[in-house]
């Protein structure tokens, strides 16, 4: 089992920056690869940026050159930058861990963009 706890979400205005926090425990030698996904109201869920156990990252088309995840091993810790927000970033950001034994999910975060 891993536990997820997001953090940092809030209101912004278009052109801000904020910052979300996921902090993993438990089983946490598991993990694959750590996700960020976001959900729209109305939209699907979607896949933000990802970092592998072996710090390979990829970033969707969407966010590319303005996000940026990045970990902390010593505070198991994966963190999502998010500069030149828009408000079409608007939504629930999800931190997901990718294990052996599936997937496991945070609470989610709101991020709110105001134009």
């Amino acid at each position: 089992q891993v536990q997820l706890v997001e953090s940092g979400g809030g209101l912004v205005q278009a052109g801000g920056s904020l910052r979300l926090s996921c902090a993993a425990s438990g089983s946490i030698f598991s993990i694959n690869a750590m996700n960020w996904y976001r959900q729209a109201p109305g939209k699907a869920r979607e896949l933000v940026a990802y970092i592998t156990s072996g710090g390979i990252t990829n970033y969707a088309d969407s966010v590319k050159g303005r996000f940026t995840i990045s970990r902390d091993n010593a505070k198991n810790t994966v963190y999502l930058q998010m500069n030149s927000l828009k408000p079409e970033d608007t939504a629930v950001y999800y931190c997901a861990a990718s294990t052996v034994r599936g997937r496991y999910w945070g609470q989610g975060t709101q991020v709110t963009v105001s134009s």
